[in-house]
């Protein structure tokens, strides 16, 4: 008789992680993310549900991907189901996490928008979008402290974003020359380099 052909070994997935998610999975975490964050917050709900809930990525693979997301143009979100999808899947995983993050809320806010048009001079509906808007702030927030530990002993990250944040609240730098500059920096002092050359 022809020996059996072997089993297929499961794709390993590093300690502390979950397996990969397949195309399905995909598209209901992404679709979870866009549902959870009315009034704004997406990236710290992609945050949470990627990281925190599914545990899909780790914290510094999520943050590499949200900076990517940031320096090309377009919605940072939409580029970082981009990333998260292409990560997984390559571009057919890109195309699902896509769908997941637009269709349905895509269908939701039109909807809503024809609601909006007819009751937004109504002021209880100011008062209950901006508490909407004000939570959203509070969960963006609640991402940075959660990432902060990441960075915490890093001397030179956090010099980097406090410059970023003085640069661009106190004096009004604008968003792409603050990218051509501190981008190139930042990337320079983390490029790859032997141990022995390692900054201190």
């Amino acid at each position: 008789m022809p020996a059996s052909a072997p089993e297929p070994h499961p794709i390993p997935c590093p300690a502390g992680l979950a397996p990969p998610p397949g195309l399905r999975q995909l598209f209901i975490g992404m679709l979870q993310v866009a549902l959870s964050s009315f009034g704004g917050g997406l990236s710290a709900w992609s945050q949470r549900i990627v990281v925190e809930q599914r545990r899909w990525m780790s914290d510094q693979d999520f943050l590499t991907g949200l900076t990517v997301a940031r320096l090309f143009p377009g919605p940072n979100q939409i580029n970082m189901a981009v990333y998260i999808g292409a990560s997984f899947h390559g571009l057919v995983g890109a195309l699902v996490a896509l769908a997941g993050m637009l269709v349905v809320p895509f269908t939701l806010l039109m909807l809503l928008g024809l609601v909006y048009f007819q009751a937004h001079e109504i002021p209880a509906v100011d008062r209950v979008l901006a508490g909407v808007v004000a939570a959203a702030a509070g969960m963006a927030l609640s991402m940075g402290f959660k990432i902060l530990h990441t960075y915490w002993r890093d001397r030179v990250a956090l010099l980097l974003a406090a410059l970023t944040f003085v640069a661009m609240a106190v004096f009004h730098v604008r968003l792409i020359p603050m990218v051509l500059v501190a981008g190139p920096l930042a990337m320079v002092w983390y490029w790859p380099r032997s141990s022995a050359q390692e900054p201190s």
